[in-house]
């Protein structure tokens, strides 16, 4: 998707590619697990902004390039380096048309390395994962990697048999033949490359509710006695949020638990992923259960246009978790909103929430500061026109690109007067103001 209106992110200079708009992408994938080797077919059906000569996509040079193909021909040329694929058709193709690009590919994938550390397609003891937030997409598979470029999936993947391979949205088919099975999931709500997910391993699956969202936990045998009680109250925090937010944006929920241990859970539309760490039989990483259902709503349906207005995602997440804290009889919002003011006030003063610059995105006083913002406008509009501001906020843009302003402009219509010092308090200062009672 070209960016019309942003130009490419300043936060991801080199992610993004201007000149077309995908609206589809067709993923079919082999993966040996011993040997971490990937072979792929990739269709990207896009619609040109402009007449297009030439174009890119961003894909990692971990990869050796088989074959591509521009609307059935192969280009007259093309050039892979520092992870983009920069393809000049052998026709110039009219502005408004469409265009189907085809790549084959192989090769052994490996993580993307940047400001944020590794991120991308990982290999685990007994399987891989995929964590592509910010710009890992890049590489298992060719794509427009920025978060303004939604897209429904076809993902097929196909693997050895013993293996469990779960990816975003509804699992359409599975079929085995000869010691391999495939996987066919369909995600037809549009979804950012970043949220885009592949997990393998020796899983199960089962299920967790029947209800009007099926909820579904795909884990290690040997973790099932530990997920009852680590994982016990997932269906009442879906139907808590669902109360609270509105309808839960997709036809399902699955929650991976690998067998390894890891740093963080991994964000992924329709699908939440959490290390055998996160598992451990009590409930003390359940506010990061909480957490990762939030970005359904806030993330993945309702999703940044740029990167420097992280704090829509993580601000809103995490005043879920204090939402669901309370509502499950545990500490109140309020409680918790003091206890991380207090925090940030032995904290660095030094950052802007709206645009605290790409090392700092992921900086939890972003999480924090945002989460405390959504208190303060709670406390001034009252908890009846803040709960239908979160309601009309993501029916309004499902499935849909934001800025910082959109929300403060639609916040604005719950208010009786000015909300201005409320932003410019805690969005855009980088000194902390006072704690906001009600």
């Amino acid at each position: 998707m070209g960016h019309p209106n942003d130009g490419i992110d300043p936060y991801l200079p080199n992610n993004g590619n201007l000149g077309y708009r995908v609206s589809r992408y067709d993923l079919d994938l082999q993966y040996k697990v011993a040997s971490n080797r990937l072979a792929g077919t990739a269709t990207i059906t896009a619609t040109t902004l402009n007449g297009i000569g030439r174009f890119s996509l961003d894909f990692s040079t971990s990869f050796k390039i088989e074959k591509i193909t521009v609307n059935g021909k192969r280009p007259s040329r093309y050039s892979h380096h520092d992870n983009k694929l920069s393809i000049t058709p052998s026709h110039s193709i009219a502005p408004g048309a469409a265009m189907e690009v085809q790549v084959r590919y192989s090769g052994s994938p490996k993580p993307i390395r940047g400001p944020w550390g590794e991120v991308g397609w990982e290999e685990l003891t007994d399987g891989a994962i995929c964590a592509s937030q910010p710009n890992g997409a890049a590489s298992w598979f060719p794509c427009d990697d920025h978060p303004s470029s939604k897209a429904p999936y076809h993902i097929s993947i196909s693997t050895e048999s013993q293996y469990y391979a779960a990816s975003n949205g509804v699992l359409v088919n599975k079929r085995a033949k000869a010691g391999y099975t495939t996987w066919e999931y369909e995600q037809t709500e549009p979804m950012s490359t970043y949220l885009a997910t592949m997990q393998i391993g020796p899983y199960e699956r089962k299920t967790l509710s029947e209800g009007d969202v099926p909820i579904y936990a795909v884990l290690p045998a040997r973790l099932k006695k530990n997920f009852e009680s680590s994982f016990g109250r997932q269906v009442q925090i879906m139907d808590t949020f669902r109360e609270m937010f509105g309808p839960y944006p997709f036809p399902q929920y699955t929650v991976v638990v690998t067998d390894d241990d890891l740093e963080i859970p991994v964000e992924a539309e329709s699908l939440s992923v959490f290390g055998a760490n996160h598992c451990t039989g009590t409930r003390r990483s359940e506010r990061l259960v909480a957490h990762e259902l939030a970005h359904q709503w806030f993330g993945n349906s309702v999703t940044l246009r740029q990167w420097r207005d992280i704090w829509l995602h993580e601000g809103f997440a995490c005043y879920a978790e204090w939402l669901w804290s309370q509502a499950a009889g545990d500490d109140s919002t309020e409680a918790l909103a003091k206890k991380y003011y207090d925090k940030l006030a032995s904290s660095p003063q030094d950052i802007q929430v709206t645009d605290p610059g790409p090392d700092d995105m992921f900086d939890d006083r972003i999480y924090k500061r945002g989460a405390l913002t959504l208190h303060a406008l709670r406390n001034r509009i009252g908890d009846d026109k803040f709960f239908e501001l979160m309601k009309k906020w993501t029916s309004d843009h499902r499935y849909e690109n934001v800025s910082t302003d959109d929300f403060t402009a639609l916040a604005g219509r719950y208010a009786n007067g000015s909300l201005n010092d409320i932003w410019q308090s805690w969005l855009v200062d980088t000194r902390l103001p006072a704690f906001p009672y009600s």
